[in-house]
């Protein structure tokens, strides 16, 4: 799964940033803000963008993970947040006692 996730994420972010040389950063909205029907994709992206936080926000507090990192990407560049947040590695806890001397 990991494999397919770090495929989506090179892929889409050579696309996204081809798409980004063409029209630049506000050209994307105004895009999304030019007609009812990319008004409505627009939208849609944005409520998923919203849930995807949430699920970032619950899952990063359940793991002792920071979480606003990830929201101002997804914030910042969309979907980009969720992915790299699952490709992102977790630090791994260290077993009870670990570290201690007696």
């Amino acid at each position: 799964m990991r494999i397919v996730l770090w495929l989506v994420t090179l892929a889409f972010g050579a696309y996204s940033l081809w798409v980004m040389a063409q029209v630049g950063y506000i050209g994307l909205w105004q895009a999304g803000l030019s007609s009812p029907a990319t008004l409505q994709i627009l939208l849609d992206l944005v409520i998923s963008c919203v849930l995807l936080v949430g699920f970032v926000v619950r899952d990063a507090r359940a793991n002792g993970r920071t979480w606003w990192p990830w929201a101002l990407v997804t914030l910042a560049a969309g979907s980009f947040g969720p992915l790299a947040y699952l490709l992102w590695p977790q630090r791994r806890s260290a077993p009870a006692g670990a570290g201690s001397t007696a």
